[in-house]
């Protein structure tokens, strides 16, 4: 009698422990996919483009440029904000060929690049998730209102570009505020509203 009993209760037991491992295993696998471990930290989580943005040596930069409405050649404007650790350049533009009508160009140094880029992240510049392929395509988009697209660079080579719409329909990649981002890239150069004023973007 006590025989028979136990050898029912044995696969039971058996089938529990190997139920208990299985939840176990599937319970680490989850947290090790949605990061709900706490403690370690994958290192192949880690936002490059962030880091990107945060690195200073002389080979990187960060860049915005601003695109107004599809309008005729003749009256098509933009401009676009450079700053590297070196310099800092603000050119406009004409035309869909961008040729410049104005440009200054400006010293930079280190610490002010340093403390420039810090204050991006600050402002979630590159938090968004770029685009791939045609929906990472801005042409023809928001044809009445302004394009911005803000991007980290290394050695005049994109590593991650966002960008967004005033138009409504048009949000894009970029998730942060657009004028805190965009003023920021604006006041590196103090005669800004001088060559805004030019082309009336």
């Amino acid at each position: 009698m006590y025989k028979g009993n136990s050898s029912r209760v044995l696969p039971i037991i058996l089938v529990l422990i190997v139920v208990a491992i299985v939840v176990a295993a599937l319970v680490s696998i989850g947290r090790v996919i949605f990061g709900g471990g706490e403690g370690a930290v994958d290192q192949s989580q880690v936002d490059t483009g962030k880091q990107a943005l945060l690195n200073t040596a002389t080979d990187r930069s960060v860049q915005m440029t601003v695109r107004g409405p599809i309008v005729a050649n003749e009256d098509f404007r933009s401009y676009r904000i450079t700053v590297d650790p070196l310099n800092r350049v603000m050119t406009t533009y004409a035309g869909y060929l961008e040729q410049p009508i104005n440009n200054k160009s400006l010293d930079n140094n280190a610490q002010a690049y340093e403390q420039f880029v810090y204050a991006l992240d600050k402002a979630n510049m590159i938090n968004g998730e770029a685009f791939t392929g045609e929906k990472d395509d801005t042409r023809g988009i928001c044809a009445t209102g302004r394009v911005y697209e803000f991007a980290v660079l290394q050695n005049g080579e994109t590593v991650k570009r966002l960008w967004t719409s005033t138009c409504k329909g048009s949000p894009g990649s970029f998730r942060a505020s657009v004028s805190q981002v965009s003023n920021l890239f604006l006041d590196q150069v103090p005669d800004n509203k001088d060559l805004l004023k030019e082309i009336d973007l």
